[in-house]
């Protein structure tokens, strides 16, 4: 199982960013998936989540900026961020929890990472 972030870049300040996340290999199923954010010096936080279901969560410094969404049929992930802000710089990283058997339990795993830097 591979989950492949993409997206990333360098904008300036009020500009915005898709950032996506393509989970392939032997997937019977994807539980809840999250975007998480890592900047230098900083431990990995939360960004957004989505359950299987569409219900969403998000960090309260992103709320109304970004908006995070799923397809399902291509067991994808996406997060749109507008409104970026230089504090928004950091790598990105995307979470699924996975099933790789028909009956096994989720197992969470991780994307490489996508850099996102933002410009004042």
């Amino acid at each position: 199982v591979q989950l492949q972030a993409s997206g990333g870049g360098l904008v300036q300040a009020g500009g915005s960013l898709r950032l996506s996340c393509a989970a392939s290999g032997a997937i019977f199923g994807l539980n809840s998936m999250g975007w998480y954010r890592q900047a230098p010096g900083k431990q990995r936080e939360l960004v957004a989540g989505v359950t299987r279901g569409g219900s969403t969560n998000y960090a309260d410094s992103v709320k109304g900026r970004f908006t995070i969404s799923r397809d399902n049929a291509k067991n994808t992930m996406y997060l749109q961020m507008n409104s970026l802000k230089p504090e928004d710089t950091a790598v990105y990283y995307c979470n699924a929890e996975v099933r790789v058997t028909m009956s096994g339990m989720w197992i969470p795993y991780w994307g490489q990472g996508t850099q996102v830097t933002v410009s004042s």
